[in-house]
């Protein structure tokens, strides 16, 4: 009868397993069940007091049966004293299987060198390129993590690859001559944004139960402001005046770039548009304040103005090439009308 009602507690005995968030093997009523049998499960009083809690009572040390560190036989009322100093006396390691436990050295020799090797080759990608990295490999990786509690040293360790990674960033950008400054800047801002798109997903689980739950912050805010300071923040006061530049002589640099470069400043800091209103204005929307009746011959001589310089670029003016065009036609149309007349 007391075998009876211990497997009724027990919900089954060994057998009744339940997976944790962390998806190791537990009994239905804790993991002293799955090691001891449900005669061994209550660790209060009882454990003590019962039936076999007597000097003599069970099996001796030796003579438990045992398989890899594991107890065989997990059947009810034969636990025992010596059932139980066996499972005390299990070895680390077995005990470090079963509970799937992922220590800092771990975690330092095995789970990050994986996600150092995918930052690494996500960092330095170019478009298009392919990547041979399981993506599910290291979602599973980072989600290993969070749960054995090693996102805080995950997070630095993030944060300290990506910085190292961004200074070699802005020291290449500070040795390139005049000429090649505005499209390396593009592509590294470029590049950049780009891997955010597959490492802040990646990290998802990271993001929502430590840097948003702990920090109150968020990890792609922390990701592009890390670009402000170690790359933006540094270079933008020899950026400016040569996208000023190229502004004044068109087609100096592709529209794409300039655009690509004006709306990543803007969206890394805001503020930089009182460097150059009028030029965050031509890719931004609503920069400059609305136009008012008063200024109206103002903005006509700045239309005028720009409209000189394209001629004088070669440009010219729309009237000048409709009018040319409807020459061509009027002399085109003539010329068939003599010849369906047969005058040459």
């Amino acid at each position: 009868m007391e075998e009876e009602s211990m497997e009724e507690e027990g919900g089954g005995g060994c057998e009744a397993m339940m997976d944790d968030q962390n998806h190791n093997n537990w009994g239905a009523g804790g993991y002293g069940r799955h090691l001891l049998g449900p005669a061994a499960v209550p660790l209060g009083d009882s454990l003590l007091r019962g039936p076999a809690a007597g000097p003599t009572a069970g099996p001796e040390l030796s003579d438990v049966p045992e398989a890899n560190g594991v107890l065989r036989g997990c059947e009810p009322g034969k636990g025992g004293a010596g059932a139980i100093a066996a499972a005390i006396n299990i070895n680390a390691s077995t005990s470090k299987f079963l509970m799937n436990v992922i220590t800092i050295e771990d975690y330092k020799s095995t789970y990050w060198p994986k996600l150092d090797s995918a930052i690494d080759q996500l960092l330095t990608q170019s478009p298009g390129d392919y990547i041979p990295i399981s993506y599910e490999q290291i979602y599973s990786c980072v989600y290993k993590c969070v749960c054995q509690q090693h996102s805080e040293q995950m997070y630095s360790d993030l944060i300290k690859k990506i910085t190292n990674h961004l200074e070699r960033v802005s020291k290449e950008l500070q040795a390139s001559p005049p000429d090649l400054y505005i499209e390396r800047f593009n592509v590294a801002l470029g590049q950049y944004m780009g891997a955010l798109q597959s490492i802040v997903p990646l990290f998802i689980y990271m993001n929502k139960f430590y840097i948003e739950t702990k920090l109150n912050r968020d990890l792609k805010d922390d990701l592009i402001k890390l670009f402000t300071e170690h790359v933006a923040e540094k270079h933008i006061y020899n950026l400016m005046p040569l996208l000023l530049e190229a502004q004044s002589t068109p087609f100096q640099i592709t529209p794409s770039t300039m655009a690509n470069i004006v709306k990543g400043l803007y969206t890394l800091r805001p503020e930089w548009v009182q460097m150059a209103p009028a030029l965050f204005s031509k890719f931004i929307p609503n920069i400059l304040p609305p136009a008012v009746e008063s200024e109206l011959q103002e903005y006509a001589a700045q239309d005028q103005k720009l409209q000189r310089e394209l001629m004088q670029n070669g440009f010219d003016r729309g009237d000048q090439s409709r009018k040319r065009a409807g020459e061509e036609l009027t002399y085109n149309g003539s010329s068939a009308c003599a010849s369906s007349r047969g005058y040459r």
